[in-house]
């Protein structure tokens, strides 16, 4: 690999950060907005920038949507007097915000989020096409409970320190459900009618065209969703804050940049898991399953489209993830939050058992259809890795 290959790859990866950042930042405006439009208020629409919103119509739009606020909120984090509590643990106080955030960011170095076409053989877009893509998402994503746990430990008081403790045992309980409830999907992914042999994401992907793996795997997708809920804290099950009870949770303590960053964090965790569900569960990058008997063009219509075909394929998947994020934020302000001992319950009563027995009908089903049915209608030679 050349300078010059190590030096897109840079761009690459800090283009795929911001466009991540981006999201987040806007996901917080669209949780005011959504919020507002539940609750029959109007939201945020009275920031605005100098000079561009005095252009006719289009300004006053984006000023009445709030577009500008993300950045004012930004630039009021930014400059916001940043106190250092005399009690707390300065230097892990500092770093937990930090370790908070970094693995939300790193996971998506794994995820797929579009295609592109050399001589009809599809490869993904994606900063590292792994082998081990899912258990790296996994492995990754759940680190975010040490910055809590730590910011909780830090802030040395009560409420910040029980907030903490609750994220750590509701990460426990969430992640063995939510690993448990990907295993029917890759022992489809890697069966007979795909042959890809790993687990990467993008062999899932491929493996929807023609049926995604919501509509006949509903139960694991059930168990992801809800264990994503858990472990992205939000409510109902934002057991670390809860406000009622600690007033605020982990994070009493701190204020301003060093509280924008837990802000952010949890947004960006919220955007790359919604992505990950449309990946696993909804296709992907595909545009609709061709069930077995439709054209493959229906799965990706713009296949043949050069570069703005991958382009149109990254949108559709955007599309897609923004979807989820609306659905995080529509179940947020729609559904009272549990109680601890409910969301203990729901994990270890519940959840996990759904997980297991998923495993053992789909391990059932996959293995009767592979045994029975000849199932040549996916091409594995049509995939690969990016090539070198």
């Amino acid at each position: 690999m050349d300078i010059v290959e190590i030096l897109l790859k840079i761009l690459f990866a800090i283009l795929v950060v911001v466009v991540i950042m981006t999201i987040a930042a806007y996901s917080v405006l669209a949780e005011r907005k959504v919020a507002s439009w539940i609750q029959g208020r109007v939201g945020p629409n009275r920031t605005a920038l100098p000079g561009l919103s005095a252009i006719p119509v289009l300004g006053r739009f984006l000023v009445r949507m709030g577009m500008w606020q993300p950045l004012a909120d930004g630039v009021k984090f930014l400059f916001k007097e940043d106190p250092l509590p005399g009690h707390v643990k300065k230097w892990y106080y500092c770093l937990a915000p930090v370790v908070a955030l970094v693995p939300s960011l790193s996971t998506v170095a794994v995820l797929p989020f579009g295609a592109y076409w050399v001589n009809g053989v599809e490869y993904p877009l994606v900063l590292a096409n792994v082998d081990i893509g899912i258990l790296f998402i996994l492995a990754i994503s759940s680190l975010t409970v040490y910055g809590i746990v730590m910011a909780g430990w830090a802030a040395n008081s009560k409420y910040p320190y029980f907030g903490s403790i609750r994220s750590s045992a509701q990460m426990i309980s969430y992640e063995l459900a939510m690993g448990m409830s990907v295993i029917p999907v890759f022992m489809w992914a890697n069966g007979p009618a795909t042959g890809f042999g790993d687990l990467t994401l993008f062999g899932v992907v491929a493996a929807q065209k023609d049926l995604w793996l919501g509509i006949w795997m509903p139960l694991p997708a059930f168990v992801f969703l809800v264990s994503l809920f858990a472990e992205t804290n939000r409510l109902p099950f934002d057991m670390p804050e809860s406000e009622t009870e600690l007033v605020g949770g982990f994070h009493t303590e701190y204020g301003s940049f060093k509280f924008g960053l837990f802000f952010v964090g949890e947004y960006a965790a919220m955007a790359i898991g919604s992505a990950v569900f449309v990946v696993l569960f909804l296709g992907g990058w595909n545009f609709l399953p061709t069930f077995g008997f439709l054209p493959d063009w229906v799965a990706n219509p713009w296949a043949t489209w050069g570069w703005f075909g991958s382009v149109v394929s990254v949108l559709f998947f955007i599309g897609k993830t923004l979807t989820f994020i609306f659905l995080f934020i529509w179940v947020r302000w729609t559904l009272p939050r549990f109680r601890y001992d409910q969301v203990m319950n729901l994990g270890w009563k519940y959840l996990v058992p759904l997980a297991v027995a998923s495993i053992i009908i789909y391990a059932i089903v996959i293995a009767l259809w592979d045994t029975a049915v000849t199932v040549d209608h996916i091409k594995p030679e049509t995939f690969g890795p990016a090539p070198q």
